[in-house]
């Protein structure tokens, strides 16, 4: 069955839900109702706190001070924007203050296409750790991966920056090069990566058949349209195959998330009915609900679904959904763990603060949030080398033996050559072998019936 998934589109006039910040260039939006947070009068808060005039009048103090006697005149803006930013800073890894610059990075990025390295980051122990690369990007080509410590950008130790600050730094003009200097798991000393920057353009679904009935599905990242581009592939490729298919794999290893509305489309793609996600935060309009409509565009196909430490927000939003409502096999290894919703909240043309404004659950009611999705199947990279045994005799070998009566070997049943990219992705290789057996099992089931 067709179904036409209608995307809203992405705006900067509202309140926007934020499901992940990819930086060294990028951040993702959706757009929501405009919050009740983003007016002081909206008298919507659960109770109304009374202001703490001591602490008030300690923030003033210290204003003075430092007009008065700091080594340097500073002016009133300054001391105030650097107040913004330390209240936001001081709540979450993902609340900040957008100035212009990163106001304007947001809003490029909903379009798929931003500058920069292609990573995204949040902050550790006052270092910069990539969460995951993004897909044929210029930091995935140099070879960064998920899990990565930045603790140097060129010569600038990280220690001391704000996360925003060390975007700022990452971002630059395409074609200049940045050295990367990065702890790594297993790694006893630094390791220096040079990245060149580069305009972006980063393609958020990507399809092909495996093996004859069997599909792979690679979603890079949730845009605006990916939910309607994720039907169109699947369609192909049964539409390719001339049925229905045998299996399907879902690949969202990597993954930093994005648009939460393109999550739940996909979802919704694959699902017949039932609660997809859900938020709840303390103000109204961040206390939202997303049901399936029935149809499923890979018709009851098997379904695996590969995670990893790099698939976050909106990925987990997929993988639970589909986990909750056994329609798919989850496989690979923990997911990342953000299981919060950010509200991006316009203070006027240039500026606008990013806070988080409510966390997610699965339909079963889980928070993923620091928490992550834990694979129904744990499998973990690893590279295969295979033996190289001796001459195997067989009964055909034999002197006199029998004959089949059925002539010749079936193409069937002689050894595959193999698929060089399945045998290098050991986790893609299990999930396929998974879905065959699976496809064993059902096969047989339909005979015995």
């Amino acid at each position: 069955m067709k179904r036409v998934i209608q995307g809203r589109k992405t705006t900067l006039l509202g309140g926007l839900l934020v499901l992940s910040c990819l930086y060294g260039g990028f951040a993702t939006a959706q757009e929501s109702r405009p919050t009740e947070a983003s007016s002081p009068h909206s008298g919507q808060f659960e109770e109304e706190a009374t202001l703490p005039l001591d602490d008030l009048r300690k923030f003033t103090e210290v204003f003075s001070r430092i007009k008065e006697a700091y080594v340097e005149e500073v002016s009133d803006k300054k001391l105030l924007e650097s107040a913004i930013k330390g209240m936001l800073s001081g709540l979450d890894p993902h609340s900040a203050y957008l100035e212009p610059t990163e106001y304007e990075a947001l809003e490029e990025s909903t379009t798929g296409e931003f500058g920069g390295l292609g990573i995204e980051v949040g902050m550790e122990d006052g270092f910069v750790k990539v969460i995951a690369p993004i897909d044929d990007t210029p930091a995935q080509r140099a070879g960064v991966q998920a899990g990565d410590l930045i603790i140097k950008l060129g010569d600038e130790p990280v220690k001391g920056m704000t996360l925003q600050d060390a975007v700022t730094r990452m971002r630059g003009k395409p074609g200049t090069i940045l050295t990367l200097t990065i702890m790594r798991d297993g790694e006893s000393a630094p390791i220096e990566i040079d990245v060149e920057r580069a305009i972006i353009k980063v393609t958020s679904i990507k399809s092909r058949m495996l093996e004859p009935g069997y599909g792979y599905v690679r979603i890079t990242q949730f845009q605006d349209e990916t939910g309607g581009q994720f039907v169109d592939a699947i369609e192909k490729l049964i539409a390719n195959h001339g049925g229905d298919l045998d299996g399907l794999i879902i690949d969202v290893r990597n993954n930093p998330g994005g648009i939460l509305q393109a999550a739940v489309e996909t979802s919704d793609a694959l699902l017949d009915e039932g609660l997809i996600v859900y938020t709840e935060g303390r103000i109204q309009s961040s206390r939202l609900r997303f049901n399936a409509k029935a149809g499923d565009v890979a018709n009851g196909a098997p379904i695996v679904v590969l995670i990893n430490g790099g698939s976050a927000s909106a990925s987990e939003i997929l993988a639970g959904a589909l986990q909750d409502h056994e329609r798919a096999v989850v496989m690979g290894t923990r997911s990342f763990g953000k299981g919060s919703v950010q509200t991006v909240i316009p203070l006027d043309e240039t500026h606008a603060i990013k806070m988080t404004t409510a966390r997610y659950f699965t339909p079963d009611g889980r928070s993923i949030q620091a928490r992550g999705i834990a694979p129904d199947i744990e499998v973990r990279p690893a590279t295969l080398t295979e033996i190289e045994g001796g001459p195997f005799f067989s009964e055909a070998s034999l002197s006199g033996h029998l004959e089949n009566g059925e002539g010749d070997i079936r193409p069937e049943d002689r050894e595959s050559n193999g698929n060089p990219e399945i045998d290098r992705d050991y986790q893609l290789r299990s999930a396929l072998n998974l879905l065959k057996g699976l496809g064993i099992l059902t096969r047989r089931g339909d005979r015995a019936e």
